[in-house]
């Protein structure tokens, strides 16, 4: 579902966020979403990707009956017009949406943005919710390819956030996000009201309970959650994608 923004200029900006699971890319989201001048789409692949996969996921019927089913009609509506006609589009992408045979000429529309976070973190978070997990689920290697992609086609880094740097300076880093993108830095992206969104995914009931109370970017701290040994070698696996963007990262914006 979209959340309509404001009447903006002719020429939106496409904020394709791509991240994994476990991560803040709600609370990110809900940033973006609380700016006057935005819409916002939460995980628009989501149900293209259930029905290809056939994986069982929390409330995967109902996210698969919410959604096109068709990568070709979610990226059409994704550089089509922007609800509301709003100067910013922020869309939340998990990157392993992106399966192999999507076409993927349609993200040159887009200001293909990274949001990553250490995978031992992540992985100890997802088995709370999930229990079987693999690499592939976690989308490391495909945000790495996207990155790639991106940064041949403009001969520039594109933006990587790290979200440990995002909860320890929020302003520094969302100044410094919308600089690489080219819009205003709006301080209603730090705070918003607690409770659910119409744009939310059907899903949100099982993954969104945390962002749901907030009211803003909650405080670093360290994970305390033990990651089993038996999933030591995934996120080993998983280090050297996230390492290559985390030396990518952008710094935060000085005030």
């Amino acid at each position: 579902m979209f959340a309509p923004g404001t009447r903006g200029v002719s020429e939106p900006v496409r904020i394709a966020m791509w991240s994994g699971p476990r991560n803040i890319s709600t609370a990110m989201m809900r940033a973006f979403g609380n700016r006057a001048d935005c819409a916002v789409v939460d995980e628009p692949l989501y149900g293209f990707y259930l029905a290809r996969t056939g994986l069982d996921h929390p409330g995967a019927e109902a996210v698969i009956a919410s959604q096109p089913n068709d990568w070709r009609e979610v990226a059409a509506t994704l550089t089509g017009p922007v609800p509301g006609g709003a100067a910013v589009f922020y869309q939340k992408h998990m990157a392993h949406h992106l399966l192999a045979g999507v076409g993927r000429g349609w993200l040159a529309r887009l200001s293909n943005c990274f949001l990553i976070r250490d995978p031992r973190e992540v992985i100890a978070s997802y088995v709370k919710a999930r229990e079987q997990v693999s690499a592939a689920d976690l989308g490391y290697e495909v945000q790495f390819a996207i990155f790639e992609a991106e940064k041949r086609r403009t001969g520039r880094t594109p933006p990587v956030l790290d979200a440990g740097d995002v909860l320890r300076d929020p302003a520094g880093m969302l100044s410094a996000l919308c600089k690489a993108v080219g819009i205003a830095f709006d301080r209603a992206m730090l705070s918003w009201p607690a409770g659910r969104r119409e744009s939310d995914g059907v899903w949100a009931p099982y993954w969104y309970a945390n962002v749901e109370r907030s009211t803003g970017f909650l405080p670093f701290t360290p994970s305390s959650r033990e990651l089993p040994p038996d999933l030591e070698p995934l996120a080993a696996e998983c280090r050297p994608w996230f390492e290559a963007l985390f030396a990518e990262r952008l710094r935060p914006v000085e005030r």
